[in-house]
C-alpha cells in the first residue's frame, strides 16, 4: 500500500510539473565512466593488465513534458585495447540498450539486447529512498542540489551462492529543468539529475552539455523492436542464459 501511495504521488507531481514547465523539450548529453578494475578480486589481479582501468561511453537523454528516452550514442561498436604485457588484444562491445519513460502512465519500457536478441521489458516507475543533503555544485552551468541513498542488490555468479552488494549512490539534480528526469533509473527527484556517482568513482554519470531545443522527428519514441516481457520474465531468461554459458555470468537482482 505504501508503494501505491508513492506511485500516486509521483503521478500527481508529474502532472503538476507539466503545468509549471510547459512544453520544454531538449536533450542532455552524458558521459558515463566506469572503473573496470574496482571489482576485480585480489586472486585475479593479473586481469588488470589485460583490460583498461576505465571505460567511457556517451549517452543521451531526450525529453519533453511527459516522456523521456535514455540511450547510448553509437560511435563505434567495438573498442580495442592492447595490454602492456604480451601484447594481448581485447575487444569490447557495448550492448544496445534504451530506457523509455511515459510519465502519464508511470510505466517504463526498457530495451535490452541478450545474445543478439532484443527484449522490451515493461515495468513501472520505482521510487528510490532518496535523502537530501545541503551541498550544492554547478554542473553544465546549472546549479544542482545533492541527494543520496544506499542500494542493496543480490549478485549471483553462475551457480554460486548469491551475495549481497551494497552501493552508495549520490546524485546531483537541478530544479531549473523539470522533475522526474534523469539517466537510467535515477529519475525520481524534484529536478533533472545531471550527475550520479556510485561508490565514490566506481561508476560516474555526468552531464557534459544540455540543449534546450525542439526535438527532431523520431528522436524521442518508445522502442518497438523486441520481444515484450515483464521484469520477472526477463530475469528468468537471464538465468537460463547463465546456465547455457556455463554459469560464468554475473546477474544483478534488484531487491
Amino acid at each position: 500500500m505504501k508503494k501505491l501511495f508513492l506511485l500516486v504521488g509521483v503521478l500527481v507531481s508529474l502532472a503538476a510539473a507539466q503545468v509549471v514547465f510547459g512544453q520544454a523539450t531538449g536533450v542532455i548529453n552524458y558521459e558515463v565512466k566506469i572503473n573496470l578494475h574496482r571489482n576485480i578480486p585480489p586472486e585475479r589481479e593479473a586481469q588488470k593488465a589485460m583490460i583498461p582501468e576505465f571505460r567511457t561511453t556517451k549517452q543521451q537523454l531526450f525529453f519533453n513534458a511527459s516522456e523521456s528516452l535514455y540511450k547510448m550514442v553509437i560511435e563505434d561498436d567495438e573498442e580495442s585495447f592492447t595490454s602492456n604485457s604480451g601484447g594481448m588484444r581485447m575487444n569490447f562491445r557495448m550492448p544496445n540498450t534504451e530506457l523509455y519513460l511515459d510519465q502519464n502512465t508511470g510505466q517504463t519500457l526498457s530495451k535490452q539486447e541478450v545474445m543478439g536478441k532484443n527484449y522490451l521489458i515493461v515495468d513501472s516507475v520505482k521510487m528510490a529512498p532518496w535523502k537530501f543533503g545541503t551541498q550544492t555544485k554547478t554542473i553544465a552551468s546549472y546549479e544542482c542540489n545533492m541527494a543520496y541513498f544506499t542500494q542493496t542488490d543480490t549478485i549471483r555468479i553462475g551457480d554460486n551462492e548469491p551475495r549481497i552488494r551494497v552501493a552508495e549512490i549520490t546524485a546531483w539534480y537541478t530544479s531549473a529543468i523539470r522533475p522526474f528526469l534523469g539517466p537510467e533509473r535515477f529519475n525520481t527527484l524534484p529536478g533533472a539529475v545531471l550527475a550520479v556517482d556510485i561508490n565514490n568513482g566506481e561508476r560516474v554519470i555526468l552531464a557534459k552539455s544540455i540543449e534546450m531545443r525542439e526535438l527532431k522527428k523520431n528522436e524521442l519514441k518508445a522502442p518497438t523492436s523486441g520481444t515484450r516481457v515483464t521484469q520477472s520474465e526477463f530475469r528468468k531468461i537471464m538465468e537460463e542464459q547463465m546456465k547455457q554459458m556455463g554459469g560464468g555470468r554475473q546477474m544483478i537482482i534488484r531487491n
